[in-house]
């Protein structure tokens, strides 16, 4: 969106460029002008849009009641046009058809905010440099320097024009806005929070409390996160898994709670002693375990390698003796140790056929 304001008798140009025609940028437009100018006109005059004429019967107008919100803080007087009079807004026409020809046609830029720059510069050079059409012999700066005179101060503090947004967080710790998902803390989900945005920045908001800040994004279908964020959900997790293996052992095994108090105490990691011991108890079953448990807490040993231990010898304590097996002669044979013969005799042959030979 191009926001066009022209000053009546100077002729002087605002001009701004907007992603989006949304009524904020409307307002936005409206007090980067003023501190642009460093005054504020008395009297603004506008055409039939519904960011400043919602309904016009006759003579009654219906003013949007966000822009007399803007024209009470800066004290001016939001005037509109009467319908089908061009000849009461042809500065306005005249400025932009001007600014079609004399600055966009033919002009290259790498985003939003070179746009406004070059906007910014072409406004306090060429634009400000032609003759005023009141008096040709005056620049539009120079009838811009005598028409302050006759303006308003700026107020103490600018009008607010932040885009406030109800939003929903579901069961994911994000929030939808402007087509992209903005992290919030995971203790606020599935609660209904307030989104505070600027053109630089998104704020999100529980009542009065800060919740997160992020840059704003001006793309879409984009997760705009704090790295905070996500590794405060990473060790919920985590912890909610090990009070979960935790609760099902101390339910199946009322014995382990003791075990896990004194490691607790001795700083042990409770979610890896849960899961060794859920591991023994998937396999030895309740009985032995509650005995292997018993064992270990006897000795002192609050730790899953001595309830191991304990369950290895009630293992070895209930292996029965070993039985004796009758062999066949034939299986007795083959166990028979047969001591090798000497060679001796053989090397004493070999020798006494060489001594023969002459």
């Amino acid at each position: 969106m191009a926001f066009v304001m022209v000053l009546s008798w100077s002729r002087r140009i605002f001009l701004r460029f907007f992603l989006g025609s949304h009524m904020e940028n409307f307002l936005r437009g409206h007090v980067q002008a003023f501190e642009s100018w460093e005054h504020v006109p008395r009297v603004v005059l506008y055409d039939n849009l519904k960011s400043a004429v919602l309904e016009r019967q006759g003579q009654a107008i219906r003013f949007n009641p966000t822009l007399l919100a803007l024209s009470a803080h800066y004290r001016f007087e939001a005037r509109p046009v009467a319908p089908a009079r061009g000849n009461e807004k042809g500065r306005v026409e005249r400025a932009i058809r001007y600014i079609r020809s004399a600055f966009f046609e033919g002009r290259s830029f790498d985003g939003i905010e070179d746009l406004n720059a070059q906007a910014d510069a072409w406004v306090a050079g060429p634009a400000s440099a032609r003759r005023c059409p009141e008096d040709t012999q005056l620049s539009v700066q120079e009838a811009f320097d005598q028409e302050t005179a006759h303006l308003m101060d700026l107020p103490a503090t600018p009008f607010c024009c932040e885009e406030i947004r109800g939003v929903t967080a579901a069961k994911t710790p994000y929030v939808r806005f402007d087509l992209n998902d903005y992290s919030i803390p995971h203790t606020h989900v599935q609660r209904s929070l307030t989104v505070h945005a600027n053109l630089r920045e998104v704020r999100i908001l529980d009542g009065q409390q800060a919740l997160a800040s992020h840059p704003r994004c001006w793309d879409k279908a984009q997760q705009i996160e704090i790295e905070a964020h996500v590794q405060d959900l990473v060790q919920h997790k985590r912890g909610a898994r090990a009070h979960r293996d935790t609760d099902r052992l101390v339910h199946a095994l009322p014995q382990v709670q003791d075990l896990l108090t004194e490691a607790a105490k001795r700083g042990e990691p409770l979610g890896r002693i849960a899961r060794e011991l859920q591991e023994l108890l998937d396999v030895h079953g309740r009985t032995q375990m509650m005995a292997a448990v018993t064992d270990a807490m006897g000795r002192g040993v609050p730790h899953p390698h001595a309830v191991r231990m304990a369950l290895e010898r009630q293992r070895s304590a209930q292996t029965p003796p070993p039985l004796g097996v009758a062999l066949s002669a034939h299986a007795k044979a083959r166990d028979i140790a047969v001591r090798p013969h000497s060679l001796d005799g053989y090397d004493r042959l070999t020798q006494e056929g060489d001594d023969a030979n002459p």
